[in-house]
């Protein structure tokens, strides 16, 4: 019997992609590159800095200038991470039905706690998350099954009694790899080169109330 539901946060509970991508065009704008539209970074926006960076700059983390890229990108996204982040629709009306059914909630992202210890609170949820924890909370992150542990015994639940919910590969191998049922986001940050089929997944949603046919 399911007894808490978990999220990520980034392209599951909140769309996050127009702060990160004007992180990014800042940095741009200083090595005098061209802008990334919003389009293009929306479907690496779960990447992370790391995507992003490879993104803008088409180089990998192999490049000499890539970490220093990297560190640049996160000081400009700690002065803008919610300027224009919001939930997505129907979030809320979501969560109000897990508490009404008794059920906690809470969230495991790949995020820094840097960012997810200012960003959770600033975000209008309908409720407190039961559990937040972040990409560093436990010193590894998804696809590693460790903060997923975690957040069941910070519930005191047995992971099996755990509904995860994510719109990433990691987060579904995470989240499976602990015994807990996945659940992948149709409306996340996907891009068109995913092989969603190939996945995790023991159910695929369209709209956030389409969970609760499911607990």
């Amino acid at each position: 019997m399911i007894k808490a539901v978990l999220f990520d946060l980034d392209g599951t509970l909140a769309d996050t992609a127009r702060d990160l991508g004007a992180a990014l065009n800042r940095l741009l704008a200083e090595e005098g590159l061209p802008p990334q539209p919003y389009e293009a970074v929306r479907p690496i926006a779960s990447h992370g800095a790391r995507g992003l960076v490879s993104l803008g700059f088409g180089i990998d983390k192999s490049h000499p200038r890539f970490e220093e890229y990297r560190l640049r990108f996160l000081d400009h996204y700690e002065h803008s991470f919610a300027d224009e982040t919001v939930l997505f629709d129907d979030i809320n009306p979501l969560l109000d039905a897990l508490t009404a059914r008794e059920l906690q909630w809470g969230i495991i992202t790949n995020k820094p706690m840097r960012f997810t210890d200012r960003l959770v609170p600033a975000l209008p949820f309908a409720s407190t998350p039961a559990v937040v924890v972040s990409g560093d909370t436990v010193g590894v992150a998804k696809p590693d099954p460790a903060p997923m542990l975690h957040a069941a015994q910070q519930l005191g639940i047995a992971p099996e009694q755990c509904l995860y919910v994510g719109d990433a590969e990691r987060d579904m191998q995470a989240g499976r790899a602990v015994g807990m049922k996945t659940v992948l986001v149709n409306w996340g940050y996907i891009s068109d080169d995913d092989d969603t089929a190939s996945w995790p997944a023991d159910i695929a949603i369209d709209h956030p109330l389409q969970l609760l046919q499911h607990l």
